[in-house]
């Protein structure tokens, strides 16, 4: 087939190399310019460097709305459009162009986690496990009718690092398996059950500020969802800001205001937490390595010398 990519980041990457050693004939990339973002310098294998390495046209655009993209897009005679990470709405001129239509992957298990971030809000929610999904797309986001799912279970310790390896190695596959099975004339996919949806925005930092009213498990899937490369989850201590790099849930149960800092277990030291904490019913969150503002990483034992006082919201 005739294929034409919009993909952005390393899941267009991915895409775009699975294409690349498919039997299909990949006839243009779209792509976006590198970002300042902090979310978009992470797995940021360039689309474009890809493409032009094997000789093939590459579009830089932030939004798909000029007539030069539309008149080659209809030059390419198109089976199919494959898009992966394309940041923004890609109109129905473009998607039902091709005579297939737009095969859209997401590395989410639809219809549950549309839009954006869906791994880090997943292990912030506790889901056992997370996927891609590869579906046709239509005038809503995420919304097609699903083509191929595979799933992977989350681990107790998993970060959201280890989410993106275990998911990342699924695009080349599906995107494969996918075509393969539009190309073979297959057309009766899975209607999503739009009951059971949920969409979810970008992350910002106000996203990885920590509130000690939440439960320890929560917030121990916080600062493992935000873990390196992602921008870490953080408090305050003294007016410093303090990112949270290594933590757990206290094996004891500590009473008190959250935010305190109260005791030392093992080698790390116990922050109260959760909205009950003042009857003393809830386990606290063991603080194990922090990152002070100079960017030096601290064991915690180091970092909190004594005990007392308070982490905080804000400064």
């Amino acid at each position: 087939m005739r294929v034409a990519m919009f993909g952005y980041q390393t899941w267009g990457h991915r895409t775009l190399q699975a294409l690349i050693e498919s039997d299909h004939e990949v006839m243009l990339v779209v792509t976006h310019p590198q970002s300042e973002h902090a979310y978009e310098k992470i797995w940021s294998d360039s689309v474009a460097d890809l493409a032009e390495s094997h000789g093939i046209e590459v579009l830089l655009r932030n939004r798909p709305e000029d007539e030069e993209l539309l008149a080659k897009l209809a030059a390419a005679d198109l089976d199919i459009i494959v898009a992966n990470n394309w940041r923004t709405w890609l109109p129905p001129e473009i998607f039902s162009m091709p005579r297939h239509g737009t095969l859209n992957v997401h590395d989410s298990l639809l219809p549950a986690y549309a839009g954006f971030s869906p791994l880090i809000w997943a292990l912030i929610n506790g889901e056992s496990e997370v996927g891609v999904t590869a579906h046709m797309m239509d005038g809503e986001l995420d919304a097609g009718d699903v083509v191929l799912q595979r799933k992977v279970a989350v681990g107790p310790r998993d970060t959201t690092t280890d989410l993106f390896h275990k998911t990342v190695d699924l695009i080349g596959p599906i995107v494969t398996e996918g075509l393969d099975l539009i190309a073979s004339g297959k057309t009766d996919w899975v209607h999503q059950d739009r009951s059971k949806a949920s969409f979810f925005h970008k992350r910002a930092l106000e996203d990885s500020r920590i509130d000690w009213t939440w439960p320890a498990e929560d917030i121990d899937r916080l600062i493992r969802a935000q873990s390196d490369p992602y921008p870490n989850a953080f408090t305050f201590r003294k007016g410093e800001r303090v990112r949270i790099v290594a933590a757990s849930v206290s094996r004891g149960h500590y009473g008190g205001t959250p935010g305190r800092v109260f005791i030392r277990e093992g080698k790390g030291v116990v922050i109260v937490a959760g909205a009950d904490a003042r009857r003393g019913r809830s386990r606290g969150l063991v603080i194990e390595r922090v990152r002070s503002e100079d960017g030096t990483e601290h064991d915690a034992a180091e970092f909190f010398p004594t005990m007392g006082g308070y982490l905080t919201r804000h400064p």
